[in-house]
């Protein structure tokens, strides 16, 4: 399985930023993707993940800003992430987790909300 993430970048807190991140190859019929964060100096973080069911869990300190969805008949889960606030600052990484592959990490890509 590849996974190719897309999205993030430059935003004013309060601002709004999507993340996409397609899965190729071969997915398993189950599986988990979402994202988590790693902001410099503290450890990698759940953001939300979804399962191909549609169940989702997230993060508390985001909780109510962001949301997440996926298409499975693209292999594509979306972050949108709303009123975003300085320390939503971070290296975001796309996941997945399925029964034969484990868990698979994408590229990661940066989102920088500025105060």
């Amino acid at each position: 399985v590849q996974l190719q993430a897309s999205g993030g970048g430059l935003v004013q807190a309060g601002g709004s930023l999507r993340l996409s991140c397609a899965a190729s190859g071969n997915i398993d019929r189950f599986n988990v993707m979402g994202w988590y964060r790693q902001a410099p100096g503290k450890q990698r973080e759940l953001v939300a993940v979804i399962n191909s069911g549609g169940s989702t869990n997230y993060g508390d300190s985001v909780k109510g800003r962001f949301t997440i969805s996926r298409d499975n008949a693209k292999n594509t889960v979306t972050l949108q992430m709303n009123s975003l606030k300085p320390e939503d600052t971070a290296v975001y990484y796309c996941s997945y987790t399925g029964p034969r592959w484990g868990n698979i990490w994408g590229q990661g890509t940066q989102v920088t909300v500025s105060s």
